[in-house]
């Protein structure tokens, strides 16, 4: 049995991970701010024979993480995997946003995920462990309306390629993931990181995979010790296309976003 811990583990992709670590035996810590949704998800491993640590916890906030790790190691339970998969996305065209949304995205994209690394290595040292960078297939193709997000990804995409030289003398494993449209809140929550509970994942349905397929296959890469797990069909067609085409799919970006209807 291995100890997983999550960040952004209340929902989405992070919350489907905690379901299938426990499904086959492992421990699962898990973090996020929405401290309720936490503990819905570890009542619900818990019914089903599983563990779960719940710690409410922000990764812009400085030593929540390491907090909920040495709370662990009172108990003298390790950590074997990280998940640094905390995030959020700032939509909009520079002319729409601010300075402070750029520096709110790169405070919990970027700073918060720096913050979960720094304070969970010396946890890996010590289990020889693996490293989990969530980033994004917006970290490898930049469209019109979606500069923030798309620089705090290509950051955790340049971090991974860094830290994989970094940490391997130390024995741990760095795996960066970049999903595709996957059913998530992260298109539900504004600019401030505040879910809009009544708001439509604009994304429309036949192009986004149910989490649960998604995570599977996320797993499967992660499990391997992939460099990088690309998740999704169509993730991995446009990285494709932005490595060998990039022309292309500036020019099909721009198009789809001159076609959007302008926001009411």
């Amino acid at each position: 049995m291995s100890t997983v811990l999550i960040t952004g583990a209340s929902s989405g992709i992070g919350a489907e991970l905690a379901r299938a670590h426990a499904r086959r035996g492992d421990a699962v810590v898990l973090l996020a701010r929405r401290a309720d949704r936490l503990q819905e998800l570890a009542k619900e491993i818990s019914e089903q024979g599983g563990k779960a640590w719940v710690f409410a916890a922000d990764v812009t906030r400085e030593g929540d993480v390491a907090a909920a790790i040495a709370s662990l190691a009172n108990e003298r339970v390790g950590i074997d995997r990280v998940y640094a998969n905390a995030g959020f996305g700032v939509a909009g065209a520079i002319q729409r946003i601010e300075l402070a949304d750029y520096r709110r995205q790169f405070e919990t994209n970027v700073f918060g995920l720096l913050s979960t690394i720094y304070e969970s290595l010396p946890a890996l040292r010590l289990s020889r462990g693996q490293l989990v960078l969530i980033g994004s297939v917006a970290g490898h193709v930049s469209a019109p309306g979606a500069s923030a997000y798309s620089a705090s990804k290509f950051a955790v995409r340049a971090l991974a390629e860094s830290l994989r030289g970094d940490l391997a003398a130390e024995g741990i494993t760095v795996t960066l993931v970049s999903p595709g449209f996957v059913d998530s809140d992260i298109r539900r929550t504004n600019n401030q990181g505040k879910l809009r509970a009544e708001a439509k994942d604009p994304i429309p349905a036949w192009l986004r995979v149910p989490t649960e397929p998604a995570v599977r296959s996320l797993l499967r890469g992660v499990d391997r010790g992939q460099a990088e797990v690309i998740v999704t069909g169509h993730g991995k067609v446009i990285v494709f296309l932005s490595r060998h085409f990039p022309g292309l799919v500036r020019f099909l970006t721009s198009r789809a976003y001159r076609a959007r209807p302008e926001p009411g």
